[in-house]
């Protein structure tokens, strides 16, 4: 298990890209992977949560720190300038 002070330094590196569009790809499992993209809405002390923006509704998907970690969900972030930066959660 990943020790706590990892998964908060993921959280505090997370934290500079609140509000930030993103896009996401999570592995559900059985061969199910998703890909999203969404504004990263918050931070909290095990989860961080993700606004994904469809056609007719808005949800709200959430994921926690040791989903990064062990690359079960990946990260893009977008700057407003075009440029795509993936987050890199690297255990220490």
């Amino acid at each position: 298990m990943a020790s706590r002070s990892v998964l908060g330094d993921i959280r505090r590196d997370l934290e500079a890209y609140v509000g930030s569009k993103i896009r996401l790809r999570a592995n559900k499992g059985r061969k199910k992977i998703v890909e999203r993209e969404g504004v990263l809405e918050g931070t909290y002390p095990n989860i961080f949560t993700v606004r994904l923006s469809e056609a007719d509704s808005v949800r709200r998907v959430s994921y926690s720190y040791a989903d990064l970690l062990t690359e079960t969900v990946e990260l893009v972030v977008c700057t407003a300038s075009g440029k795509e930066t993936k987050f890199e959660a690297h255990s220490r």
